[in-house]
């Protein structure tokens, strides 16, 4: 989901020091600390010269709340610079020499799961009442066992992917703009219209990461295989080379051979997808529940939105791939431990995670007693709604490895392209997991 969860370039690396406080008592909490976060772009928000962008910036504007009962902690909140696979690196590298940070927020899955020698089970922090009141606890268990280490705490209800439309460019063109699409058959025929009295392409498409096809092919996959799809496939339930999975990227290519997208698809970075769907290049927009409030805000009552639909007979047609995408763990070497815990335990409160959702309006909160009023974004209220009856898909790019899920994204672009078959693609991502798991 990354979604990301496609998943984009991080922001420019910065420290900033904020006031916190004193934890409850420990070895660690007899004289001013400084408890060092560190944040993949995640929970945390700054402007381009590094400062905290505090109006907007959940992790600074907890930290400061928290510093107000507590005296002598400092909170020194890193955003890590690069992309997801330098992040990684970059986390290994200074864990192996045991100089990482107190705290890292990663994403949920395998890139947690990747790191779970390092981080601590917080079922010794959190207390089972805390606990019990969290969902998506699944996505950060070690293994994907329901008696698994629990490696990180789940920060959000999750982001979903979504294909978005202008209902404005549609009706100029005498379409239908206000029912979503029953199925990706009858999405595409919308498009192919939309191209026959415009000689526009239908869908804006920015897939040159691979991340459009990461969330395109992950939704395919599950409308076949169901909930457990890829944690399935992480154990070997089920394997990647199955037929729904080739199926998938099938349909993904071809939806590039259909020539309904913008011509440089395979080009164009996700940093400029959003500008581009704004700007009116297409009517269609794969992205994801990320994009609320932008989305929103450009294009108000003008905005359609659904999860991506699935192809016609899929045996899951309810399906949201989707889910927790943000994780909070504390490392086994931290220098201030019991600070870490102490700051674990104020973001388990569910005011705390109230904040995070009103501040962001892109998902709801992931602790059952979040209180929804504070969800104002009126495409968030009609998701939240739809979640209820969906079933919903833990994706690939979530589950796996981050090996495998780098790999993932370069040949969900090459697959994209015709470069790379689909079971090629199918039988490359078997064999890295494979290797990954020995």
């Amino acid at each position: 989901m990354r979604g990301l969860k496609g998943a984009a370039a991080i922001l420019t690396a910065a420290a900033i020091v904020l006031g916190a406080s004193a934890c409850s008592a420990g070895s660690d909490t007899s004289g001013p600390q400084t408890l060092l976060i560190w944040d993949t772009g995640l929970l945390a928000k700054t402007n381009d010269d590094g400062s905290p962008q505090t109006d907007k910036s959940f992790l600074h504007q907890a930290a400061a709340a928290f510093e107000k009962e507590h005296k002598n902690i400092k909170v020194k909140i890193v955003e890590q610079g690069g992309d997801i696979s330098a992040n990684a690196a970059q986390f290994k590298a200074a864990s192996i020499a045991g100089n990482g940070p107190d705290m890292r927020i990663q994403y949920t899955g395998g890139p947690t799961l990747s790191f779970s020698r390092y981080f601590v089970d917080l079922k010794t922090v959190l207390d089972s009442s805390t606990l019990a009141n969290f969902n998506g606890l699944n996505t950060v268990r070690k293994d994907y066992k329901k008696d698994g280490k629990l490696l990180a705490l789940p920060y959000g209800s999750g982001t979903y992917f979504t294909i978005w439309w202008n209902k404005k460019l549609l009706r100029n063109a005498g379409l239908d703009a206000d029912t979503a699409p029953t199925s990706w058959e009858d999405m595409m025929s919308r498009a192919q219209q939309y191209k026959d009295k415009t000689g526009k392409p239908g869908f804006f498409v920015a897939n040159l990461e691979g991340y459009v096809g990461a969330w395109v092919v992950a939704a395919q996959a599950a409308g076949q295989l169901g909930p457990n799809a890829f944690t399935d496939q992480y154990t070997g339930r089920t394997k990647i080379t199955s037929t729904p999975m080739k199926d998938a990227f099938q349909t993904f290519a071809d939806l590039y051979k259909s020539g309904l997208t913008n011509a440089d698809a395979g080009e164009v970075s996700n940093g400029d997808a959003t500008s581009g769907f704004l700007q009116g290049k297409a009517p269609f927009y794969f992205s994801g529940s990320w994009e609320d409030v932008g989305l929103y805000e450009g294009l108000k009552d003008d905005l359609g939105w659904a999860f991506i639909p699935m192809k016609e007979g899929a045996k899951y047609s309810d399906v949201a791939a989707g889910g927790p995408q943000v994780a909070v763990a504390i490392t086994t070497y931290a220098k201030h431990m019991d600070a870490a815990k102490e700051f674990m335990k104020y973001l388990a409160e569910p005011k705390v995670q109230d904040l995070y959702v009103k501040l962001n309006q892109t998902e709801g909160s992931s602790n059952k007693k979040g209180d929804t009023s504070v969800i104002e974004n009126p495409i968030l209220k009609e998701q939240a709604e739809a979640l209820k009856k969906a079933t919903i898909a833990y994706p690939f790019d979530n589950v796996m490895p981050q090996s495998v899920i780098d790999l993932y994204y370069r040949l969900c672009a090459s697959v994209f392209l015709g470069t790379t078959t689909p079971k090629s693609a199918v039988d490359q991502l078997q064999a890295a997991l494979d290797a990954e798991q020995g």
